[in-house]
C-alpha cells in the first residue's frame, strides 16, 4: 500500500502525480495519509493555536470571502491597531487556556514601516517572552521587513495562496498570485517558517484543488504549516451564497496535503463550527494535527475552547508542546 505513494514524496512532486494521489479512492487515501502522519508525527498530539485580530476592518483588498474588505458591505465595525499591552493580555489568556501558538492578524494590504509595524514587532517579542510560538498575518511585505520580524523572534508568517492561480482572479483582483508568492519567498529568505494554505468551498473545481496542492507542495522550502479552511459564507460578501463545500473533497485536500508535505503541521482552520465531531475525527486520522481554539478566528465564529477540550478528550488526543522541533534539536545536540 505505501509503495504507491513513495514517488510523490519528492521535494518537487509532479502535477500528474498530485492528480493521481487526489483521485485515489477516499478511504485508501486516508489510510495512506494516516501512515505518513504516524511516520513523522505523534498521532495523539494536536497543536492548540489562538488567532487574534489586532487591527480589524478597513482593508483595501477585495477578497470575495472576507468581512474586513472595504469593498464588502458586511456591517463590520472598523477598529484601530490594538495596543501591545492589550495584545499580550489576550496572549496570556490564550496560553492559560492551553494554546501554544499565538497568531496575530492585521487587516492590511501590506506592511508599512513606522509606528504601527514597530508595535507589531513589540507584540511578537512579548509573545515569545511568554514561551509561546508567535505567528502574524499582515499582508504583503518585503525582505527587509521579514528580517525585522525574524530579529523580533517571529516563529511563522501566514500568507495563504487560498486556491489555484487559475481560479484566484475570480476571488481577488486587487493583487495577484505572483504577489502572494513574492511575499512567501521574502519570508522564507528571512529564515521564518511559512504558514500557507487555502480555503475550500469558493466555487473551485477538483482541478483547482489539485493545482493549489501542487503549487503548495512545490514551494521551496515547503510550508511548515498548512491551514485548511472551509469557507464560512458571510452576508455582504460576493461569496455569501456559495454552495456548501463538499466534506469528502475537504478530507481529500487534508490527506493529500499530509502525504505531499509530511513534516508540516496541517491545521483545521475556519469552518470547523459547521463540521461534526465525526468529520473532525476523520480529518485528524487523515493527518490534521493542529486546530485554532477560541470563539473567533479574526472575525469568523469558531468552536468554544471547552467544546474542543471535550472533543480531544473523547478522541484521546493531547496538546503539543510549543517549539517542539527546536527543543528536540537542542536535546539531540546537547
Amino acid at each position: 500500500m505505501t509503495s504507491s505513494i513513495t514517488p510523490f514524496l519528492s521535494k518537487k512532486p509532479p502535477r500528474a502525480g498530485v492528480q493521481r494521489l487526489y483521485e485515489t479512492p477516499l478511504l485508501d487515501l486516508i489510510f495512506q495519509a494516516a501512515q505518513i502522519h504516524r511516520a513523522h508525527h505523534d498521532p495523539r498530539e494536536i497543536q492548540m493555536c489562538r488567532l487574534l485580530s489586532i487591527k480589524t476592518g478597513g482593508c483595501p483588498e477585495d477578497c470575495g470571502y472576507c468581512s474586513q474588505s472595504v469593498h464588502n458591505n458586511t456591517g463590520l465595525k472598523k477598529e484601530p491597531l490594538m495596543q501591545v499591552e492589550a495584545i499580550l493580555q489576550q496572549a496570556q489568556a490564550a496560553k492559560e487556556s492551553g494554546a501554544t501558538r499565538f497568531c496575530m492578524g492585521a487587516a492590511w494590504r501590506e506592511v508599512k514601516d513606522g509606528r504601527a509595524f514597530d508595535r507589531v514587532l513589540d507584540a511578537v517579542r512579548g509573545v515569545r517572552a511568554m514561551g509561546m510560538e508567535a505567528c502574524v498575518t499582515l499582508g504583503m511585505l518585503n525582505e527587509e521587513q521579514a528580517l525585522r520580524l525574524k530579529e523580533a523572534g517571529l516563529t511563522a508568517y501566514n500568507h495563504n495562496l487560498d486556491t489555484s492561480e487559475k481560479h484566484y482572479g475570480n476571488i481577488v483582483t486587487t493583487h495577484t498570485y505572483q504577489d502572494r508568492l513574492r511575499t512567501i519567498k521574502a519570508v522564507s529568505h528571512a529564515g521564518i517558517s511559512v504558514c500557507c494554505g487555502g480555503i475550500m468551498g469558493m466555487g473551485e473545481s477538483d482541478e483547482d484543488r489539485i493545482d493549489f496542492l501542487h503549487t503548495l507542495a512545490n514551494l521551496d522550502p515547503q510550508p511548515e504549516s498548512v491551514p485548511v479552511n472551509a469557507l464560512v459564507p458571510i452576508e455582504g460578501t460576493p461569496l455569501e451564497k456559495a454552495q456548501a463545500f463538499d466534506l469528502f473533497s475537504w478530507l481529500r485536500v487534508i490527506a493529500v496535503a499530509r502525504i505531499l508535505m509530511p513534516k508540516a503541521m496541517v491545521r483545521l482552520s475556519a469552518g470547523r463550527l459547521s463540521l461534526s465531531r465525526e468529520a473532525q475525527a476523520l480529518a485528524f486520522l487523515a493527518g490534521a494535527n493542529a486546530i485554532f481554539t477560541g470563539d473567533k478566528l479574526l472575525t469568523t465564529p469558531n468552536p468554544e475552547s471547552d467544546i474542543d477540550s471535550t472533543l480531544m478528550q473523547a478522541l484521546g488526543l493531547i496538546p503539543r508542546s510549543p517549539d517542539k522541533e527546536e527543543s528536540e534539536r537542542r536535546h539531540a545536540h546537547g
